[in-house]
């Protein structure tokens, strides 16, 4: 029987995005989970900032990165919860061209087995603009580290089958 070959891995290009009012790039340990998870699946990190919680500041970080023709994937934490200065999904959704409900779905279900009903507060979410692919998680480092390990790490692997994103983000 004929097996097909493996593909080869094909390392995306991630910029990461920290959205806090409080943190330090030196304290922000979601930040710094995301890089280190990112890179150690091969991946390249092209850019990393922290800002404070502004829709316009995060916009324009963001549209910077969407034109950008180095940065395939955003990956956001920070901002996603219900205080008054939680805005990441306002923020975002204006520039997604389409969005990927179901990242946001999945995240809380997969949350819900490790906070419970909490996981109705997450307002997690995603979507696509300029072929660029936006992944927005909560900020603390569980909310990231199950994002990166329950979904993120299989869907920007372009060998993880039967789908993932690396075919719709830009080449």
């Amino acid at each position: 029987m004929g097996h097909k070959a493996p593909k080869e891995f094909i390392p995306a290009r991630i910029a990461v995005l920290t959205v806090s009012d409080t943190r330090t790039l030196e304290e922000d340990t979601s930040g710094q989970y995301l890089v280190d998870s990112l890179t150690e699946e091969g991946h390249q990190l092209v850019d990393r900032q922290l800002i404070i919680d502004d829709v316009y500041l995060m916009r324009s970080v963001t549209s910077q990165w969407i034109a950008s023709k180095d940065v395939q994937i955003v990956l956001i934490t920070g901002g996603t919860g219900f205080t008054g200065r939680d805005t990441t999904p306002e923020a975002m959704r204006p520039l997604f061209d389409r969005e990927i409900e179901g990242f946001g779905e999945l995240f809380r279900h997969v949350s819900y087995e490790e906070i419970g009903t909490s996981t109705v507060q997450s307002r997690a979410l995603a979507g696509f603009a300029n072929g660029t692919a936006i992944f927005c998680m909560p900020g603390s480092t569980n909310a990231c580290r199950t994002a990166w390990t329950k979904i993120l790490k299989e869907q920007l692997d372009n060998r993880h089958r039967p789908c993932n994103f690396i075919p719709h983000v830009k080449p």
